[in-house]
């Protein structure tokens, strides 16, 4: 039997409107740290995690009606529960690859740390940091691509089994 072009996981529809949908969450985020930044005085990577929220809220939204043509499911209860699933291992991949590019960028190679004065604000960028950050961005963009791809999107039988177990308990 061949295989349908929607169902193999890289295929060029669903990667283009991911990446796009992606893309604008990612800005979302950067903004959104940035601006948690300058709000509460926190540190870049305790901006992070509220950021990531933000994104979160804007991503769930924006894939399921653009990215994998999951707009008429009727399955957004058990979307939200496995993109909820997905952006818990989303989060710790970013934590983990921004954090540790830093490290390794930083720590372990002795790079400079850059900072440039952006031409429309008065605040600098820490280039170091922003950069680690997308790192981590990329590394979830990979993950959160064929998670979505293969679990949240896909009736995979998980979301009826997780019901019947919290019933249970």
């Amino acid at each position: 039997m061949a295989e349908s072009k929607n169902s193999k996981i890289f295929n060029a529809k669903d990667l283009i409107a991911y990446f796009i949908v992606a893309g604008t969450g990612a800005v979302i985020q950067l903004v959104s740290s940035s601006l948690i930044q300058d709000w509460f005085g926190i540190s870049w990577s305790a901006s992070i995690f509220p950021s990531y929220l933000v994104g979160f809220v804007v991503g769930f939204t924006l894939t399921k009606l653009f990215a994998f043509d999951a707009r008429r499911t009727n399955q957004t209860r058990r979307e939200m529960v496995k993109f909820l699933m997905v952006a818990v291992v989303s989060y710790l991949v970013t934590q983990l690859f921004t954090v540790g590019s830093y490290w390794l960028a930083v720590d372990f190679f002795g790079m400079d740390i850059y900072k440039a004065k952006l031409p429309f604000g008065k605040k600098e960028v820490n280039i170091t940091e922003m950069g680690s950050y997308i790192c981590g961005m990329g590394f979830s963009f990979v993950s959160n691509y064929i998670l979505h791809k293969t679990f949240t999107f896909k009736s995979t039988g998980f979301y009826d089994r997780l019901k019947v177990l919290i019933k249970e308990s």
